[in-house]
């Protein structure tokens, strides 16, 4: 689903986030640090220019970048 705003791993970082998942639960997951994921969502929020990781969620449902 993924059209190019999102790398690989940030796609992966929010359909975890999207499953109610922790930063640390979508860290060990994944086999990353706990830091890297908040970059993740962070670098993602930056792209968005949103200021809440909802407000990111919200905005890549919309763009179908990702589904629930």
């Amino acid at each position: 689903m993924n059209r190019g705003l999102l790398t690989a791993r940030e796609q992966e970082v929010f359909e975890l986030l999207v499953l109610n998942k922790t930063t640390k639960e979508i860290a060990e997951f994944l086999g990353i640090s706990e830091k890297t994921v908040r970059n993740h969502i962070s670098n993602t929020m930056q792209k968005l220019g949103v200021k809440s990781r909802a407000q990111a969620v919200v905005e890549l449902l919309k763009l179908g970048e990702l589904a629930i």
